[in-house]
């Protein structure tokens, strides 16, 4: 049976009772989806569109199995199209290092303890979002969804299923997959800070604490003692991609939890085919390319993506401050509003006054039964409760709030005389 005939049928009704909802979930592969004349049109609203997850795809985790649930309502129409892959996943790689050795110990003998294949719904690499063309149709396709999914996963041979890292906006809408047995746990937020100001300088003065602006200032006075550092900024990496992609690694390397590796094709890839949302931002002190971040942007959002910096001057020259300044010029000079950074490096990012930007993990096991083990088990293995900053930010509860973030926290920039440091 081909994948495009394993779709079941569901009908559903929305919550208030007044419309019924009906179509079908079926699973397409890539060459199929070539031919959908939705998919061109697939999340045209963020700066991820179809490409992106054609590019992931085509260059990172070839291990993994890429497929696509394709919504249809009962004209046949193609409404939405919801990426998957299915990969063997670790559930305590958010786990706490003061355990890690004795996980290895034991996996010297059982080598799959703790792992299980997976269908993950959303990005092998950031967040997820929702395909659809309006809030109405989220949430009646959402209850269509959510009735199938747990369908296709046993017909795929799959024992897990996770919502991966969707925003905190969409808990309304995917509050069905809780009340079909799905459990919500955070996973390392983004942060988002308001970049509304003339200048570099008065984000600094309007955002900042006094403590706050004169260490950046100490900070950009040692990297201006320094060899000149010079700037550029391009749409596409690949002519240095062999000098940026090694500092890259420095990055990825230093980190103590790690997310999806990224490829040399990704970074050429996401400047050659998204060149209309994509800048990468190019630091040279002497000729030499110490640092690097690779940026997407969409409407008045400006989204650092990933950072590669050179650690035999990184920290003398205090890159990731540079940089970061840098970013926030450039960002402001062509009208950008806001800044919504990637998780992890949280310290620096409470001192500039970003607040936490939530994203959730939707997570059911197939059997009923392990299910409610899993319930249980799964707030003891997310990967927010080891991070020591977190709890220090203003709205740190929104991480396991049930309503969507935002609802009641501070505006993005919180007035001098907060609780920052």
């Amino acid at each position: 049976m081909a994948l495009s005939e394993t779709g079941f049928v569901r009908s559903c009704r929305n919550s208030d009772r007044t419309a019924e909802v009906a179509g079908e979930v079926a699973v397409f592969t890539r060459r199929e989806l070539a031919h959908c004349e939705h998919w061109p049109h697939a999340f045209a609203n963020e700066r991820k569109d179809f490409r992106y997850y054609e590019l992931i795809e085509d260059t990172i985790h070839p291990e993994f199995e890429y497929l696509y649930f394709v919504i249809r309502d009962v004209t046949g129409s193609i409404r939405a199209v919801q990426p998957f892959f299915i990969l063997d996943q670790d559930l305590l790689v958010g786990i706490s290092p003061a355990v890690g050795t004795t996980i290895c110990r034991i996996r010297k003998f059982f080598p799959r303890f703790m792992r299980m294949r997976t269908l993950m719904i959303g990005s092998a690499a950031g967040e997820g979002h929702l395909d659809g063309s309006d809030d109405a149709w989220r949430r009646g396709y959402a209850r269509l969804f959510a009735d199938a999914v747990v369908d296709h996963a046993r017909h795929l041979g799959v024992k897990l299923i996770v919502l991966k890292e969707f925003l905190a906006q969409h808990r309304t809408t995917l509050g069905c997959f809780i009340e079909r047995g799905f459990c919500r746990v955070p996973s390392m937020p983004m942060t988002r800070v308001s970049i509304d100001y003339g200048s570099f300088e008065g984000y600094m003065t309007h955002a900042l604490n006094s403590a706050t602006r004169t260490k950046l200032r100490r900070k950009f006075r040692a990297a201006a003692n320094a060899a000149a550092i010079e700037l550029s900024v391009v749409g596409d990496i690949t002519p240095v991609i062999e000098d940026v992609f090694p500092l890259y690694l420095n990055v990825y390397h230093r980190s103590k939890l790690h997310f999806e590796k990224l490829t040399k094709e990704y970074f050429c890839g996401l400047g050659t085919r998204m060149a209309d949302k994509v800048r990468f931002f190019v630091w040279r002190q002497n000729g030499r390319i110490v640092a690097f971040t690779a940026c997407m942007m969409q409407g008045e959002v400006f989204y650092p993506e990933y950072i590669g910096l050179d650690y035999t001057v990184a920290l003398d020259l205090h890159l990731y401050h540079y940089a970061y300044r840098d970013m926030v010029s450039w960002a402001i000079a062509h009208g950008y509003k806001e800044l919504r950074s990637s998780g992890l490096n949280y310290d620096p990012k409470l001192h500039f006054r970003h607040l936490l930007h939530p994203i959730d993990l939707y997570v059911r096991h197939t059997s009923g039964i392990l299910n409610m083990a899993l319930k249980w088990l799964l707030p003891l293995l997310e990967p927010t409760r080891h991070d020591g900053t977190l709890p220090k930010f203003s709205n740190y509860h929104e991480l396991w709030d049930t309503r969507p973030a935002g609802t009641d926290s501070d505006p993005l920039n919180t007035p001098r005389g907060s609780a920052l440091p």
